[in-house]
């Protein structure tokens, strides 16, 4: 019996950079998305809590979408400046 050929693989795909317009373009897209979903979550958890304990008044509405909001924003300005983070220092460039 005779072994079979072995077939070549293809070499593997080098990955270009990714422009830096399409990074800030993802970053803000996740920002977005972040903002629907906390602030839609603080809505229903507003309404939920103003059904339930405040006897449907709508100030609970509000400061719950507002602190989902709050959260997506803290979030996004992580996101887009990651300079922000305690404990993080920028280190000025070595000219040699």
């Amino acid at each position: 019996m005779s072994a079979p050929a072995a077939i070549p693989t293809p070499p593997a795909p080098i990955a270009a950079p990714i422009p830096s317009e399409d990074q800030i373009a993802r970053k803000f897209d996740n920002c977005v998305a972040d903002l629907l979903v906390n602030a839609g979550l603080g809505f229903g958890v507003g309404v939920v809590a103003s059904v339930l304990l405040f006897r449907r008044r709508g100030w609970p509405v509000a400061l719950s979408t507002g602190f989902g909001a709050g959260v997506a924003y803290s979030n996004c300005n992580y996101s887009l400046n990651p300079y922000v983070l305690p404990g993080t220092k920028v280190l000025p460039a070595n000219k040699s």
